[in-house]
């Protein structure tokens, strides 16, 4: 029996201290951060996490509830994989792969550990769609986490509520994780890693529709991601990235606190940097912040790729069975093959810095398309024989200037939203 946890749930304290030890400042705060944020050594293991969305096949606009969703999956037998079971605020369904011995390993991995865990759902009447949004119902939160509840009021208070609910509620994606490798490569690593992201935005794309309309958007995920605040979920990258390192310290004291722990969660209503709470402009809670404080404010802070020890990939769109395999080969030989990732610096340099763009029209733009190619093409060299139809499938995609999300399209207007929907989770509707 697999027991169901929150993302909440997995989060840990960091080394380096008791979590209940008091910050001295935010210099104390700065060296805790840069310790711990990349980690040296060989490059290689690979882990992977899918987010699905769960709907009711019989009746899609009904958003399954948090019992429900428990009790389902308290009847998932041992996964072969052994990949933990989360659940995400708005009922999506995460499985978090184990770190693997490749790319080939943790691909075959999260193969097996969904197909056990879709066929648990389907006997229950319930269907895990991988789209990047949810393409039909309101944003709701159905997870109690008291994480979540303070969340939603942190973003009322900031002035990004619907943003924020479709985030926490209406967002999926497919998140990789790499090794940080070694340090002399750290800076072109992380440089890499921020530049592939808007040609593989691009190629993923997955999500033109939130709440039952065209957003317009090739990935709306996307869209709405850049809709919260900057400097919680922008782009981690200082004005050199000479040293990601010590980017992502200064890219972490600056970000405002968004909940502060205690008996409860409570939001914050006011900009607060990190940085001002550790030095003591600012007493919140009525107190400094502790070691547990600055490992918990480090799980708020959302950018596309976040240090924490390896390099987490987060931009990905939620991208059906077909595709998400190729994909996440693409990404990952494209970071860890020291020659295709050559090539990848050099293809991707025109369009580095175009997210919007990327999220908006996707490979409908030359450049991007030009990018996504020799990128694509470079992965499908090196492509094993069991990804080969998914990688062919890939690359007809982007030769044609399109990704899953026009495909989708193609499918709402042919059949209907609830009938696209019912087709995504694998149901002839």
């Amino acid at each position: 029996m697999v027991d169901v946890t929150t993302t909440a749930d997995l989060v840990g304290t960091r080394p380096g201290g008791s979590a209940g030890a008091e910050l001295v400042d935010s210099d104390d705060a700065a060296g805790r951060i840069g310790e711990n944020c990349l980690k040296d050594g060989p490059i290689g293991r690979v882990g992977l996490e899918i987010e699905a969305h769960c709907f009711d096949i019989a009746d899609p606009m009904r958003r399954p509830s948090w019992n429900e969703l428990t009790e389902v999956i308290a009847q998932v037998p041992p996964l072969p994989s052994g990949s933990p079971i989360t659940v995400e605020p708005g009922g999506a369904v995460e499985l978090s792969g184990l770190p693997a011995a490749g790319v080939r390993p943790a691909i075959a991995a999260m193969q097996s550990d969904r197909a056990v865990l879709q066929d648990v759902f389907a006997e229950h009447g319930l269907g895990l769609v991988l789209l990047g949004a949810d393409p039909l119902r309101p944003p709701h939160r159905v997870n109690p986490g008291d994480r979540y509840r303070a969340m939603e009021r942190f973003f009322a208070a900031s002035g990004t509520t619907d943003a924020g609910a479709a985030m926490m509620t209406s967002t999926a994606s497919v998140q990789l994780n790499v090794e940080a490798g070694p340090c002399a490569g750290w800076a072109d690593r992380v440089r890499l890693a921020h530049a592939l992201g808007p040609t593989m935005i691009a190629i993923s794309a997955n999500s033109p529709l939130l709440c039952g309309e065209p957003s317009g958007w090739r990935s709306t995920r996307q869209r709405v991601w850049s809709q919260l605040d900057s400097a919680r979920c922008g782009p981690v990258l200082g004005a050199s990235g000479h040293d990601p390192g010590a980017d992502w310290v200064s890219y972490a004291l600056k970000a405002p606190v968004m909940l502060v722990q205690g008996s409860k969660t409570v939001p914050m209503t006011e900009v607060v940097p990190f940085a001002d709470w550790a030095d003591g402009r600012a007493l919140l809670g009525g107190r400094r912040p502790t070691v547990g404080d600055l490992d918990y404010h480090l799980t708020t802070l959302f950018p596309p790729v976040r240090p924490r020890g390896f390099l987490e990939i987060r931009y990905l769109d939620s991208t059906p069975d077909e595709v998400w395999p190729a994909v996440v080969f693409t990404l990952a030989t494209l970071l860890d093959d020291p020659a295709a990732a050559d090539l990848a610096a050099e293809a991707t340099e025109p369009v580095a810095t175009e997210w919007d763009l990327a999220a908006r029209v996707g490979l409908g733009d030359g450049r991007l398309q030009a990018a996504a190619l020799r990128c694509v093409r470079t992965a499908a060299e090196s492509a094993p024989a069991e990804l080969q139809g998914s990688m062919e499938r890939l690359l007809r995609q982007v030769e044609r200037g399109r990704s899953s999300a026009d495909d989708f399209s193609d499918l709402v207007v042919g059949s209907g939203l609830r009938a696209a929907v019912r087709r995504s989770a694998g149901v002839m509707a």
